[in-house]
C-alpha cells in the first residue's frame, strides 16, 4: 500500500481540537491530485491551538483565511495557529505534477508562498470565497474540483517519471538509499537527480528521507514500546544514534521524549 507522508505531530495530542478529513478529486484530477484535505475547528472560548506538521514532498493548493497560497515542499516542520472558529480546504498535489496544473515548475515557486492570484489568476479569489463559506464537505470540494478543472491539462512525460518514481518509494519502505531507488526505477542516479530537483524541488535523497521521519513519528507515537534500535534499522539507518539524530533535528525532540509526550497527551 502506498504511503502518503502527513506527518501530523502530536496527534494524540489533539483530541476534540479539530477535525480533519480527506477526500478524493474527481477522476480528471487524479493524474495531479492526492487527495483534498479539509480542516475545521471551533476554538471559541479557547486559547489558539499551534498544529505541526512534518515536511512532506507535495506542493499544497490552500484555501484559507489566514494562509491562503500556493506552498511548495517545505524543509522544515510547519506550523499552523488555529483560533476561533473557521474552516480551511488544502489541495496535496502528486509529488512532481504540478508544473503542468500551475503553470510554473515548482522551482519557479522559489521556495516561497505564492498566492491564489498570482498562480491562477482570475476567479481564484472568487473560489476561495466560495469554498470557505461552503455549508458542507460535498459542496467545498465540488468547488474545488470545478476550480482546478479548468487548469489541469495531461502531466508531461518528465513529470510522470518523476511521480512514478516517488511512489515507488511510498509502495517500498526497503528503499532507503538514492542508489536502491535508481535500480527499482531503471534510471541513473544522475536522472533522478536532475528530475527530482526540476520537478519536486529537492533531491532523492532528501524524498526518501521524508518518508523515513513521518514513518519514525507514526511508528513512535503509536507502539507502545518501541525497540528504537530494530525500528532504526527497519528505517534505514546504520544504527540507532543515527536515527536519534535526525528525529531530534526534523521534529526538535529525541524519539523517546515525544513517545513520552504523546503517551501522556493521549492517556496510554
Amino acid at each position: 500500500m502506498e504511503r502518503i507522508p502527513q506527518g501530523i505531530l502530536g496527534e494524540h495530542a489533539s483530541p476534540g481540537l479539530f477535525r480533519l478529513s480527506r477526500h478524493e478529486p474527481a477522476p480528471r484530477l487524479r493524474p495531479f491530485v492526492q487527495y483534498y484535505w479539509i480542516v475545521r475547528w471551533d476554538l471559541r472560548g479557547r486559547a489558539p491551538y499551534e498544529q505541526r506538521v512534518l515536511p512532506n514532498l507535495s506542493v499544497h493548493v490552500v484555501f484559507s483565511r489566514d494562509a491562503p497560497g500556493v506552498w511548495p515542499p517545505g524543509r522544515e516542520v510547519f506550523s499552523y495557529v488555529l483560533h476561533d472558529r473557521d474552516q480551511v480546504l488544502g489541495v496535496r498535489l502528486r509529488p512532481g505534477c504540478c508544473g503542468s496544473m500551475l503553470g510554473r515548475s515548482v522551482n519557479q515557486l522559489g521556495g516561497e508562498r505564492r498566492s491564489l492570484g498570482e498562480v491562477f489568476g482570475k476567479g481564484a479569489d472568487e473560489a476561495q470565497e466560495g469554498i470557505l463559506n461552503a455549508d458542507s464537505t460535498r459542496e467545498m470540494v465540488a468547488l474545488a474540483d470545478r476550480f482546478l478543472r479548468a487548469q489541469a491539462p495531461m502531466p508531461a512525460a518528465a513529470e510522470q517519471r518523476v511521480a512514478a518514481a516517488v511512489e515507488r518509494v511510498a509502495a517500498d519502505p526497503t528503499i532507503t538509499s538514492v542508489r536502491q531507488l535508481a535500480a527499482a526505477t531503471g534510471m541513473s542516479t544522475r536522472t533522478l537527480q536532475r528530475l527530482f530537483v526540476e520537478h519536486i524541488g529537492v533531491g532523492p535523497k532528501w524524498a526518501i528521507r521524508v518518508y523515513r521521519l513521518n514513518e519514525a513519528a507514526k511508528r513512535v507515537s503509536g507502539e507502545s514500546r518501541p525497540d528504537w534500535a530494530a525500528l532504526a534499522a527497519e528505517l534505514g539507518y546504520s544504527d540507532q544514534a543515527h536515527f536519534t539524530r535526525d528525529f531530534t533535528a526534523a521534529v526538535g525532540v529525541p524519539p523517546t521524549t515525544y513517545r513520552r509526550m504523546a503517551s501522556q497527551r493521549a492517556g496510554i
